[in-house]
């Protein structure tokens, strides 16, 4: 695997319309999911983690009931980088058919 690149700020800021709802934050690709229930973001989560082990590349994830936020950085390369957008397209590509049951 490719060493991924460290994108610029201004990189980021330029690439982030192509994705929806997410910000950049505290050095990091940044975005909140809600759901009408617990298990539904159980599913979700349970959903990214094994869009995360394909892509081998780990957000941090975080659940508070029916909220999900998820942080995605490269840590290798201390900040955001392709692989990072990567990720958050292949998770709003699944958030979009919002197959959670």
């Amino acid at each position: 695997m490719t060493k991924p690149k460290l994108l610029s700020d201004a990189q980021i800021r330029r690439a982030l319309p192509e994705l929806h709802g997410w910000r950049f934050s505290r050095g990091a690709l940044r975005c909140q999911f809600k759901f009408e229930s617990f298990a539904k973001a159980l599913r979700f989560v349970a959903k990214v983690g094994a869009m995360a082990e394909t892509a081998d590349h780990h957000p941090d994830i975080d659940i508070r009931y029916c909220v999900v936020k998820l942080a995605l950085s490269t840590h290798d390369v201390g900040g955001v980088s392709d692989r990072d957008f990567s990720l958050a397209q292949a998770i709003d590509r699944q958030s979009e058919v919002r197959n959670w049951d």
